[in-house]
């Protein structure tokens, strides 16, 4: 099997459902952009941090592989069965940042990125999140999008950034607070 195709040089992809579409399409900013989201918590994963993240990770990887199945699918055409969310999916890393939180200091201020690659990398999969939160957000009020997808991401962006935190906690690396001027 050749990994091109040809069938995209005109600037139209295929959802899933066979529907063709320009490659700008809302649609395909959504899946694209969770697709860039899921390379970055791949970053995370190669980063020296706690196995029990690592293995957090991937499996975040592979809903958001569920997640980009769901919005590259066509909801008016597609008769293909694509893996589905669960609130348990969502309800597990309420639970892990619940979990972090315990043994984090209180927030008192904002933080500002860095510290390290890993936090770095959590900061930028946190940022990449919300703009995949939005674009399926803005998705939802032209098309069909399941809302667990939405909320999924908004909570995946919350435990990015309580990761980032983490990490700095277990390396002993001094949060980046904001001190604005005044």
């Amino acid at each position: 099997m050749k990994i091109y195709t040809k069938t995209g040089d005109k600037g139209l992809t295929s959802l899933i459902g066979g529907t063709r579409v320009p490659k700008f399409h809302l649609r395909i900013e959504s899946y694209g952009t969770v697709d860039e989201l899921n390379s970055y918590v791949g970053m995370i994963r190669d980063q020296d941090i706690a196995e029990h993240d690592k293995e957090l990770l991937k499996q975040v990887q592979d809903r958001l592989f569920t997640i980009g199945s769901s919005l590259a699918s066509d909801p008016e055409k597609s008769k293909m069965v694509i893996p589905d969310l669960h609130l348990a999916d969502i309800e597990l890393l309420e639970q892990e940042m619940d979990a972090m939180n315990e043994r984090l200091p209180e927030l008192r201020h904002f933080i500002l990125p860095g510290g390290n690659n890993a936090i770095s990398f959590c900061h930028i999969a946190r940022c990449v999140c919300r703009r995949a939160e939005r674009l399926a957000v803005h998705l939802a009020n032209e098309s069909s999008v399941d809302e667990k997808v939405i909320i999924y991401l908004n909570r995946l962006s919350d435990y990015l950034f309580t990761l980032g935190r983490k990490i700095g906690n277990e390396q002993k690396i001094p949060e980046n607070q904001w001190i604005p001027r005044v």
